[in-house]
């Protein structure tokens, strides 16, 4: 069945948008360990060499993402765990989760993101403090991912603006700049292309050329993704689901982002310079749709030798 399936990428799906298929080059996908327990084998959805993330929710043991992180490198998966700072208890117990996952699983990479808890159960309250340790440089990792909010996040900004995360970021931008970290923004998923263009191009005006891996919900029932968007703080393209949901003929139809990427793609292939390098999936419907939407629409995750 795996066999079957790699032909299938090997391919290019007829009918296929090219400038699509070149957006989808190198895309990565979130899974979570009770999610990865349910596919059976990864190597018959995602080809080799694709990044995959692993959320880490609060209350999920730490052994659990070891283990999962272990079995998708075992696959050949360039595996890139959270490291939700609000849920690390202190610097040993940062120390302990990097040195388990690079023990057991060979992991050289970690998404730092401040994390969904409201109050921070430990020392840490933000992913600059984890990377200011400098245990992830001290241990060798080799890339260091980090949040971006295309809609803002009224976590860090209660007031509904984008003070606190344009200093935040400025500072991630200075840290790049003065180590070794390869770095790029992972962001929030949200629905609508010009938002998200708009807000890529101002980041670059201000001097913040990381390079952006936009998140993407992939396909899924309209309530899971207005269910999730809600949870997850998603603003205003939040408006575009819910036009959906007026539309009697569409209501039933799952949600799949072929819009919003295609017209991302075509922005890209206009403006080759446009900081939006990567796709990153959001499987709300499930990996196997989600991959399997991918793979017809050109999507070819493992990335090109010297590519990030």
């Amino acid at each position: 069945m795996a066999l079957l399936n790699f032909r299938r990428r090997e391919e290019t799906p007829s009918g296929v948008n090219p400038q699509v298929e070149a957006f989808l080059d190198g895309y990565s996908i979130e899974v979570m360990p009770r999610t990865a327990a349910k596919v059976e084998d990864f190597r018959a959805l995602l080809p080799e060499g694709t990044r995959v993330y692993i959320a880490h929710i609060e209350g999920t043991p730490i052994e659990e993402m070891v283990a999962t992180a272990a079995r998708l490198a075992q696959d050949g998966y360039r595996v890139m765990p959270h490291f939700p700072a609000r849920i690390i208890k202190d610097a040993a117990t940062l120390a302990d989760w990097i040195a388990r996952y690079q023990g057991e699983a060979g992991v050289d990479q970690a998404l730092l993101l401040a994390g969904g808890v409201a109050t921070p159960q430990g020392d840490f309250h933000c992913s600059m403090q984890l990377l200011e340790t400098g245990l992830f440089d001290k241990a060798g990792f080799k890339r260091l991912h980090v949040a971006g909010h295309p809609e803002g996040n009224r976590d860090i900004d209660p007031d509904g603006g984008s003070a606190n995360v344009d200093d935040a970021l400025r500072w991630k931008q200075s840290f790049s700049e003065r180590t070794d970290a390869q770095m790029a923004l992972a962001t929030q998923f949200a629905f609508e292309a010009k938002p998200i263009i708009a807000w890529a191009d101002g980041l670059r005006a201000a001097g913040i050329d990381l390079p952006i891996h936009i998140g993407i919900a992939g396909p899924a029932k309209l309530q899971t993704l207005i269910k999730f968007a809600i949870a997850c703080g998603v603003g205003p393209s939040l408006k575009v689901l819910q036009k959906r949901a007026m539309d009697v003929s569409k209501l039933l139809l799952p949600y799949e982002p072929t819009d919003v990427i295609a017209e991302l793609a075509a922005h890209k292939a206009a403006n080759p310079d446009f900081n939006i390098e990567r796709v990153h999936f959001f499987p709300l419907g499930g990996i196997k749709t989600n991959a399997n939407w991918a793979i017809e629409h050109g999507g070819a995750s493992a990335t090109p030798a010297g590519r990030a």
